[in-house]
């Protein structure tokens, strides 16, 4: 079942229209979102972060749509699903039907789309630099829109190449995130993760990460710039995601981490998860 406005609807009674903003010119965005235990996963942030982009992309903020508003709606449509000990949802937003680049109208359409989890932490983790094309900085970047090229492009170049995940540069050459979440490195007892001016997503794990790890006295977080051969001159590599949460990464290149850091971060953030605080 898929709720669309508010309505649960079977997916063969679900239509799109062919004017569909989304559809047509990518004017649309999407949180994606963890239920565990009838619980949504950090949900005050998602919320936060969906309101603050639908300001950005001028679109019309509808008054229904509260804190409690939108969980209900998650929730009522993870429980027609079955899925409420674990699922992942995809909350979509985009411009009403109508117009070419301008649209008719600011007012938005809504899906809540729900399914199992079926993907969860590995062993071993491989990552490269995807170099074919740049994922640019700028604000723009950091918002979760359908317009993800650069990330499917990145995907496949990782399957095709026996690869977990791709590291995106932009157009300086400067590590952003990788093609599904965000990137963090660790030397000696410095934490590091792309600043967000470097145009990578505003990612809500990343921001519990960062919170956890400031308040860790051994330790210290730069939100900052960094180049390519910094990761293989790390001791550590992780890479964080809503679902996933924190996934270690064994290898990069020729170089091979350990993931000692990056376990007890994951283990911080379940509680995290569990807790809320």
């Amino acid at each position: 079942m898929v709720n669309y406005n508010g309505d649960l609807l079977s997916i063969e009674n679900l239509n799109i229209s062919l004017n569909n903003r989304g559809f047509k010119y990518g004017d649309s965005i999407f949180e994606t979102i963890k239920i565990q235990n009838n619980k949504v996963i950090f949900w005050e942030d998602h919320y936060f972060r969906l309101m603050s982009s639908m300001r950005m992309l001028r679109m019309k903020i509808p008054l229904q749509f509260t804190l409690e508003f939108l969980e209900q709606e998650i929730i009522k449509t993870v429980k027609a699903n079955d899925l409420e000990k674990g699922a992942r949802v995809r909350l979509n937003v985009f411009r009403k039907d109508g117009g070419f680049y301008t649209p008719l109208s600011n007012s938005i359409d809504y899906t809540i789309e729900v399914a199992a989890i079926k993907t969860g932490t590995k062993n071993k983790y491989s990552i490269d630099v995807f170099k074919d094309f740049y994922n640019f900085s700028g604000l723009l970047s950091t918002v979760k829109t359908n317009n993800r090229m650069v990330n499917t492009l990145a995907s496949i170049y990782a399957k095709e190449n026996d690869l977990d995940n791709c590291v995106l540069v932009n157009e300086r050459k400067g590590v952003v995130e990788v093609a599904n979440g965000n990137i963090f490195i660790l030397k000696g007892n410095t934490i590091k993760t792309p600043a967000i001016e470097e145009g990578c997503i505003k990612g809500i794990v990343r921001k519990k990460i960062i919170d956890i790890i400031s308040k860790n006295e051994e330790y210290t977080i730069e939100e900052t710039s960094i180049s390519p051969f910094e990761i293989q001159k790390a001791e550590e590599v992780f890479i964080t995601n809503a679902i996933i949460g924190v996934q270690p990464v064994t290898n990069y290149k020729k170089k091979t981490f350990s993931i000692d850091f990056g376990t007890k971060i994951a283990k911080s953030l379940k509680v995290l998860e569990f807790t809320g605080n």
